[in-house]
């Protein structure tokens, strides 16, 4: 295949919004639609591809949008259908296309389905849900537990019977298992495609095919069915990109997704390194035990079992992760350094890149004092839980300013004026008051910021074709502080090295490198100097090419 017969996601760098927290046009505090519509030449600029839009279907926003009360209308803090379409077709006059966020494990409890199947248990809509009978005491039926905290089922009096909402009261899971409902789902994705959308992201895909009575929830029994069935009625035949999210994917099972002749998903969004660094009973709220030889080797695993079929989805953050200069690199001296060099080792694995908004000039996590300034619904629901297991709020607070999802949350952070230039209002969530050193304004007149490089990175990404197809191998595996590998094809090869610490590292050279070395990108003022050893200060990161 050569590079102009690749499909358009293949070369395509992506590019996430959280629309609630991009740009606000009207004041009124919230990120929407025209807001996003009036940056779009900043990402044309960067040289992003396609837009990976958060939700924005009309909801009551208990969890931001996850929770769609309508899925073919846009909430009225976001704009209008006739906002969007403008949206859609502007980016297109940019060469951007405009991927939505597809959540179809659960709904509002204020769609009208779920109106309907509580008002009564006879008609069509109540079997969209999963609803169990009282348990012998009359309490809930068991004891599963929704992610956010607290019961997973949650009564109603109405019908006399409890329904199963895994996230939480406000998000009634849908019943997969019907098929009337998963039809009304293939017509409202088609009804999208048809209004012009470049394809979807697909929430928590790996929960549809649930097993809820045998706590089944990741990658259940029916999930491959479904996905395939999906793919007939709605993705077939059309020129897009669909990415799943799955917190249960392995490198393993990966191919079962997006193996070519598996008539599913493009690719996957899979969380394997992230987790990784979790704490093993606080999950994201307790300490990072970020280990970087098992970081690599997690990465390496995936791009050894995509490496002929399948395809990658390169990511270090999203609206659900801290930010990665302060997860991964150093939000003080080196920001701006270590910025760079975790988006080159990254983005230059094979695979397609997914940034997230604010990414592009180093954005850092946000320190809050207060549990009155958090946003998020799970770390609400946590702090209740956490609270009552006698965890102090000093030391909540502490987790969930490390990796808490209000880090990724917080205001764009455009230039100096009043609130970030996100708003002439009052924000809905507190703005990072680092504003006023890390901005677009100020790091896109800095020739050597960190917008300039991520511009020269998606640039030569594109262009060059031994980054789109080359064979990639791991080196120094073992190696505490250097993250390298190879990407090999005909006769070129090139070598990504990058020092993640703040230590100097001396390496010695690689084999197959010689001091004629050409050095394509760096993080540095200059090229790498090609000795017999090579010497890599704190968070220095190149690419080195060499011709056989």
């Amino acid at each position: 295949m050569t590079h102009s017969d690749a499909p358009w996601w293949k070369t395509a760098t992506g590019y996430q919004i959280y629309p609630r927290s991009f740009c606000d046009s009207n004041g009124d505090g919230i990120g929407d639609i025209p807001g996003i519509t009036s940056r779009l030449d900043h990402l044309r600029d960067l040289g992003i591809g396609f837009v990976w839009l958060s939700p924005v279907y009309r909801s009551p926003m208990r969890d931001n949008g996850y929770d769609i009360s309508d899925y073919c209308d846009i909430a009225p803090e976001f704009g209008t259908l006739a906002d969007f379409d403008d949206m859609v077709a502007q980016a297109r006059a940019r060469g951007i296309r405009i991927v939505m966020d597809l959540v179809v494990n659960h709904c509002s409890s204020e769609h009208p389905w779920f109106q309907a199947a509580c008002a009564s248990s006879q008609c069509d809509e109540h079997d969209y849900f999963y609803w169990r009978e009282a348990g012998p005491d009359g309490g809930p039926p068991d004891d599963q537990r929704s992610c956010f905290g607290g019961p997973a089922w949650i009564w109603v009096e109405s019908v006399g019977k409890y329904y199963f909402g895994f996230f939480g009261p406000q998000q009634p899971d849908l019943n997969w298992q019907n098929p009337a409902l998963r039809q009304k789902i293939y017509q409202m994705m088609n009804w999208w495609l048809d209004r012009g959308i470049g394809g979807f992201r697909m929430d928590v895909i790996e929960l549809i095919g649930k097993d809820v009575d045998a706590r089944h929830y990741y990658e259940g029994p029916d999930m491959h069915r479904f996905i395939q069935e999906m793919h007939r009625k709605a993705l077939a035949g059309r020129d897009i990109m669909t990415v799943g999210e799955s917190g249960a994917v392995t490198a393993r099972t990966a191919l079962d997704y997006c193996g070519r002749d598996r008539a599913e998903l493009n690719m996957m969004h899979q969380f394997n390194h992230i987790h990784a660094a979790w704490d093993p009973e606080k999950g994201r709220f307790g300490p990072s035990h970020f280990d970087l030889v098992t970081h690599k080797r997690i990465l390496a695993d995936w791009q050894d079992a995509l490496a002929d079929d399948g395809w990658n989805a390169l990511f270090l953050s999203n609206h659900d992760l801290p930010r990665p200069v302060s997860q991964y690199g150093d939000e003080g001296r080196y920001r701006k350094r270590s910025a760079k060099m975790l988006a080159l080792v990254t983005y230059l694995m094979k695979g397609t890149p997914f940034l997230f908004q604010g990414e592009e000039i180093g954005m850092t996590n946000v320190a809050y004092g207060r549990i009155e300034q958090f946003r998020d619904i799970e770390t609400l629901g946590q702090y209740r839980d956490q609270s009552a297991a006698g965890v102090s709020d000093a030391d909540f607070i502490a987790g969930a300013n490390t990796n808490g999802r209000d880090n990724a949350r917080t205001p764009m952070q455009w230039n100096t004026t009043a609130q970030a230039g996100f708003t002439c209002g009052t924000p809905w969530i507190d703005v990072n008051p680092n504003y006023v050193d890390i901005n677009v304004a100020d790091d896109r007149r800095d020739f050597d910021g960190i917008f300039a490089f991520y511009k020269s990175l998606i640039s030569l990404r594109k262009s060059n074709i031994t980054l789109r197809e080359g064979a990639f191998a791991l080196l120094e595996a073992s190696h505490p502080q250097m993250f390298a590998y190879t990407r090999r094809l005909n006769g070129t090869c090139l070598y990504v090295l990058a020092n993640f610490s703040a230590a100097e590292v001396t390496l010695k050279r690689p084999k197959g490198v010689t001091t004629a070395a050409k050095t394509l990108l760096t993080n540095m003022p200059t090229p790498m100097d090609v000795s017999d050893t090579l010497t890599f200060a704190p968070y220095e990161a190149c690419v080195l090419c060499e011709r056989t």
